[in-house]
């Protein structure tokens, strides 16, 4: 079980599973309570897994996308896997709107997520919300809850940002297997040797 309290070090500079160093950038350290179990985060997988996997991810980002069913997946088919995603919308105002309305669903979040990152391409905000009530939710609603809780949400997505530019991140996908930092998109093999070597640490 992972140490909540232990230091995550990383930098870009490293491979793609090194534990190093921090660099100076947003934050001096990070912790694993901060990163891997922020409570105000909703988490996918089983709850009580004994490995944490923590995407950094844009809804606009079509690696992103491409790779969320197999994360799925293998978070589905290990059933001991905790699976945090971390909204990091770098890719313009649409990005943003969806991780504002899809952070204020509550119980719905996960069919909004779903639903979002099965979409192809760029989106906009009109592209979003249309996502949205296909899936059967009202984005009116979902911005109404959004504005009430607008704090929480914003301190969510500010956090992600200075943790991906902590770990130096050039862009999405980055995850977190425990303390191991992988820069850019995993497959369902990686996925899995990461979970193991996670849990032989």
């Amino acid at each position: 079980m992972l140490n909540r309290r232990h230091l995550l070090k990383a930098t870009a500079a490293g491979l793609a599973t090194a534990v190093l160093p921090l660099p100076a950038l947003a934050q001096p350290e990070l912790t694993v309570e901060e990163v891997l179990f922020d409570l105000q985060i909703p988490v996918l997988g089983n709850p009580d897994g004994d490995v944490t996997i923590a995407e950094y991810f844009d809804y606009q980002c079509p690696f992103c996308k491409r790779g969320h069913k197999d994360l799925m997946e293998v978070v589905r088919e290990d059933g001991k896997v905790r699976l945090v995603m971390k909204d990091w919308p770098i890719l313009g105002a649409p990005s943003v709107h969806a991780s504002s309305l899809v952070l204020a669903a509550g119980k719905d979040y996960e069919k909004a997520l779903h639903a979002l990152m099965s979409t192809k391409g760029r989106l906009s905000n009109e592209d979003v919300d249309a996502v949205l009530k296909k899936a059967g939710l009202d984005p009116e609603t979902l911005l109404a809850a959004f504005k009430k809780d607008q704090d929480r949400i914003d301190g969510i997505l500010g956090r992600n940002m200075d943790q991906a530019n902590a770990f130096g991140f050039g862009g999405t996908p980055a995850f977190l297997v425990n303390t191991r930092v992988h820069h850019g998109a995993m497959d369902k093999q990686a996925l899995r040797d990461s979970i193991a070597a996670a849990r032989k640490n």
